[in-house]
């Protein structure tokens, strides 16, 4: 959690943080809970189903991460996408469209 930061648009600090984090089962523990709501980010992750006193979260929010992660193995059916090997940011940013734009047509 520590090497995260938000997005940065220039010099100085951030513009924003994010209001809430999506995450999967793994992420279900106090360390990054506690992390999260020091930073006063709200955490949407599931409890882990061992877990002695499941913690609430939004599960209408959680199904959104679904059309993430699926649109990410998507794209990343190209081998030219997936393994990068475009050095330059603007060369993989064009593959990558490249790819979203044939994803998006053979649907």
């Amino acid at each position: 959690m520590s090497t995260w930061s938000p997005e940065r648009c220039g010099p100085g600090r951030p513009k924003h943080r994010p209001k809430q984090l999506v995450g999967d089962r793994g992420y279900s523990n106090g360390i990054a809970r506690k992390e999260l709501r020091r930073r006063g980010i709200r955490a949407v992750i599931p409890p882990k189903r061992d877990q002695r006193r499941p913690g609430r979260y939004d599960s209408l929010l959680y199904r959104e991460r679904n059309h993430v992660e699926r649109t990410i193995a998507w794209i990343k059916r190209y081998r030219r996408v997936s393994t990068r090997y475009g050095k330059r940011q603007v060369h993989y940013l064009a593959w990558l469209t490249i790819a979203s734009v044939l994803a998006w047509l053979s649907t």
